[in-house]
């Protein structure tokens, strides 16, 4: 890690988002050996982001489609 990375997560920590945001943030920048690592050790948030990104407008049925934040 470098000092430049550890600085960003500090901004990130303090913009307050979820945890399951950052990791599926994470899961989309990965390359293909830290997606398979992310993926295995986070299978429910995988999951999730595969329904949503495949969903219109990422809204799954069943939900309104409002900022639920």
């Amino acid at each position: 890690m470098t000092k430049a990375e550890y600085e960003q997560s500090i901004d990130l920590a303090a913009i307050g988002y979820s945890f399951a945001a950052l990791i599926m943030g994470a899961m989309r920048q990965a390359d293909n050996y830290n997606l398979e690592q992310l993926k295995f050790a986070f299978p429910v948030i995988w999951t999730e982001l595969q329904k949503r990104y495949h969903a219109p407008s990422g809204v799954l049925e069943g939900e309104t489609g409002g900022l639920e934040r």
